[in-house]
């Protein structure tokens, strides 16, 4: 598998970015319906924060996300240790599959509020992200379950969506390690993950 790593698409928005990868590689049938309902007014995607404070607590930081996620991913499946060592070889469909929407499990998910936070001593009114979970069914696992609601995912893709989390979530270490051992796309999209959250979204000090 070649990667074009050149990001030619870089004056594109967002947005922009993340259809066109969407539709130039991921051809399965019922993407366009899930692409669609993404694009639609009854979805958030595009708008909604990755999280209430820690990174993407922003507008539009879900879809900043799960950009920054395809791009360690990637980065991360392009390297030869990876491809000649450790034998890791995806179609390029499933990668934009399992970057792209892994997070799926946050749409429609954050609400913005208020809170009052007093300021030199005055309070003043502050916006803020809290949850409204309208569909309880966990993290990876509900992320799974919409985009099978469109369209079939491989096992590979559905094993790495729902552990993307890997050992930072609130899972049965048991089951993640055995998930790893027998799919390493979950390894990879979970390796990815961290990466966009700590190092490209975070504050991780540059030596």
């Amino acid at each position: 598998m070649t990667f074009d790593m050149s990001r030619e698409d870089g004056l594109l928005s967002n947005e922009e970015r993340f259809i066109s990868i969407f539709k130039n590689k991921i051809h399965r049938e019922g993407a366009d319906r899930l692409l669609d309902y993404l694009c639609s007014d009854n979805c958030d995607f595009f708008t909604a924060p990755a999280s209430t404070q820690y990174h993407g607590a922003h507008p539009g930081g879900l879809l900043e996300h799960s950009l920054n996620v395809y791009d360690c991913l990637c980065d991360y499946l392009a390297r030869e240790r990876v491809r000649d060592v450790y034998g890791l070889d995806y179609s390029e469909e499933s990668i934009a599959i399992v970057a792209l929407l892994h997070d799926l499990c946050k749409v429609n998910f954050y609400v913005e509020s208020t809170r009052n936070v007093k300021e030199n001593g005055v309070w003043v009114a502050k916006p803020y992200y809290t949850i409204d979970d309208q569909l309880p069914y966990g993290h990876g696992e509900k992320s799974v379950y919409i985009a099978s609601g469109y369209m079939r995912l491989t096992r590979d893709e559905a094993f790495a969506i729902r552990y993307h989390m890997g050992f930072s979530g609130d899972e049965d270490v048991r089951n993640v390690g055995n998930a790893f051992s027998r799919f390493p796309l979950a390894v990879a999209l979970f390796t990815a993950d961290m990466e966009a959250t700590f190092f490209v979204e975070g504050r991780h000090p540059k030596s």
